[in-house]
Order: structure tokens, then sequence, then C-alpha cells
């Protein structure tokens, strides 16, 4: 048991730093995921916005699809 615990001291500050590592980055991808679905779900909005006006404008009830 003597040879167990300098071993376990050594590998702890590795462990918890490639710990600390995985949850950032998991946060970042989480994070991008998140933003990528936001920005696409606002720009199938705005889309629909344009064919709705492009609509219109021709004198149409619905747009082309």
């Amino acid at each position: 048991m003597e040879t167990w615990g300098p071993v376990i001291w050594a590998l702890t500050p590795t462990v918890i730093v490639g710990l600390a590592f995985w949850g950032v980055m998991r946060a970042i991808l989480h994070s991008d995921r998140n933003e990528r679905a936001a920005y696409a779900r606002l720009e199938a909005e705005e889309r629909r916005r344009r064919a709705e006006r492009a609509a219109q404008a021709n004198g149409s009830d619905t747009p082309d699809r």
C-alpha cells in the first residue's frame, strides 16, 4: 500500500485537469450546437417572411414552393 499513495498523488492533478478540459469542451460544443440551431430557426423564419412578402407583392395569396 506504500507505493499506491504516491501514484495516486501523482495522477490526481492530471485526472482533475483532464476532467475540467472535458467539461469545458463539452460545454463549448453544446453551446455551438444550440447557437447553430437557433440561427437556423431564425433563418427559416426570415425566408418564410420574405416568401410571404414576395407572394403579396405578386398578388398571390400563398407563396410559391
